[in-house]
């Protein structure tokens, strides 16, 4: 199989192409370093993603909070981690780096905050 992918372990953003079977990598080029190598094979076989989504918040100006995983996970769990992070909502205050899930769905990322929200004055 052939595969055509961008490098994003640094800025340089290398083309790929990649020639794999099923169980291993059979020639890469385009890449200017071995990172590039060791990138290909994990997006071929083991692909993960930082996840971002939105939770709802109370007590706060705003009504969402933006939030991440703290780690990279298996890129087809996205979905259900969007789902999962939709059923929850927190209380302001909330700090930037507050974990509002550990461990989401066993994958062993933590649900971060990525934003301070302080309480609203209601007057």
């Amino acid at each position: 199989m052939r595969e055509e992918l961008v490098c994003i372990i640094c800025p340089i953003g290398c083309q790929l192409t990649v020639e794999y079977d099923g169980q291993r990598i059979v020639k890469v080029e385009g890449n200017r370093c071995k990172r590039g190598l060791d990138y290909a094979e994990q997006e071929i076989f083991h692909p993960e993603r930082i996840v971002t989504t939105t939770v709802r918040v109370t007590g706060a100006a705003l009504s969402l909070l933006p939030v991440r995983t703290d780690r990279g996970v298996a890129r087809d769990l996205t979905l259900e981690i969007v789902l999962e992070a939709s059923k929850i909502s927190v209380e302001a205050p909330v700090k930037l780096g507050d974990i509002l899930i550990r461990n989401i769905l066993n994958t062993d990322a933590d649900l971060i905050a990525t934003r301070s929200l302080d309480k609203a004055d209601h007057q």
